[in-house]
């Protein structure tokens, strides 16, 4: 539809002459009739109550007008809009997980800094959990962390999966499979923050592996750490075996200090998400799309060097 047929229609209703029309619209007579004819077409109503000399709408019309109103109203903010300058600038407050910053983070601040030289950064590393109040609350821009926010105000979309494998020192435990869930079960297992959806769901199969090679529960023991480099000083001490993404040990696994447990079940990927209001700026948006791009070029090159250590 042709916004501006709708902005004549506006005009003619205030003015109720096409000739102050045509002169208030820089337009003749004529072009004012063609084009209330053509949106009377388009919309197949009469618009003009054309059965009497004084100038009048017809009910329609009266009923249409506040609608065509609010089309050239969205559609003015629409250009505005646009219209914002390209540059992006400003002050970007961007939480994340630590996992980010054991991963693709420094890659992505990268390619913030090369794309927008202006932005200025302010990252603040944390819990999921707690970003999500932070970014609630309007004290952050843009967040990564393992779950998206389900809500009217905030805009989730998945960002990476990050395959889990069970990690432990190389020559801690015999890999030959029979009793090897017991023989993993002895060590504590190492995982993400308490109450975060890797702990929760490990904790789900470290009870089926007790019940299924008979390590009584209360035997076993889950160490839980938000610091990705404390997690791996542990591995690196024999300390325990974790469940962690192998993308944050792929060179412990590629220099023999760490070793892959051949353990089934795998703990499932974490998924990573992207999180912004969906009232966010041009700036914030221009942000998450170099984030994106970011983060799955990383995760590529990371995914072909895992693939060809395989071969």
């Amino acid at each position: 539809m042709n916004t501006r047929f709708l902005e004549t229609l506006i005009t003619l209703a205030q003015l109720r002459s096409v000739r102050a029309t045509a002169r208030a619209m820089h337009a003749t007579p004529a072009a004012i009739s063609l084009r209330i004819k053509a949106l009377e077409e388009e919309l197949q109503t009469e618009l003009i109550d054309r059965s009497t000399r004084e100038f009048r709408l017809t009910p329609n019309a009266d009923y249409l007008l506040n609608h065509a109103k609010a089309v050239v109203d969205a559609t003015r903010r629409l250009r505005e809009a646009a219209r914002t300058e390209s540059a992006v600038r400003g002050r970007l407050r961007l939480g994340v997980i630590e996992t980010v910053v054991h991963s693709w983070l420094a890659h992505s601040v990268r390619q913030l800094n090369a794309s927008f030289p202006e932005l200025e950064i302010d990252l603040v590393v944390d819990m999921s959990t707690a970003l999500e109040k932070r970014l609630l609350a309007g004290e952050l821009d843009l967040m990564v962390g393992v779950e998206g926010i389900n809500g009217s105000e905030i805009t989730s979309e998945p960002l990476a999966v990050y395959p889990v494998r069970w990690i432990a020192q190389a020559g801690l435990l015999a890999p030959h499979k029979e009793g090897l869930a017991q023989r993993l079960l002895q060590f504590p297992i190492l995982t993400f923050g308490r109450g975060t959806a890797p702990h929760r769901m490990l904790d789900e199969i470290v009870t089926r592996l007790a019940n299924l090679s008979g390590v009584p529960l209360e035997q076993t023991r889950i160490t839980c750490s938000p610091s990705v480099a404390a997690i791996i000083q542990l591995i690196r001490n024999g300390f325990g075996v974790a469940a962690i993404p192998w993308l944050f040990v792929s060179s412990h696994l590629e220099n023999g200090e760490f070793m892959e447990v051949p353990l089934q079940p795998a703990p499932p990927p974490i998924i990573v998400s992207m999180s912004r209001r969906t009232n966010a700026t041009v700036a914030v948006h221009a942000a998450a799309s170099a984030v994106r791009a970011a983060c799955a070029e990383y995760c590529g090159q990371v995914d072909k060097r895992y693939i060809e250590s395989l071969s």
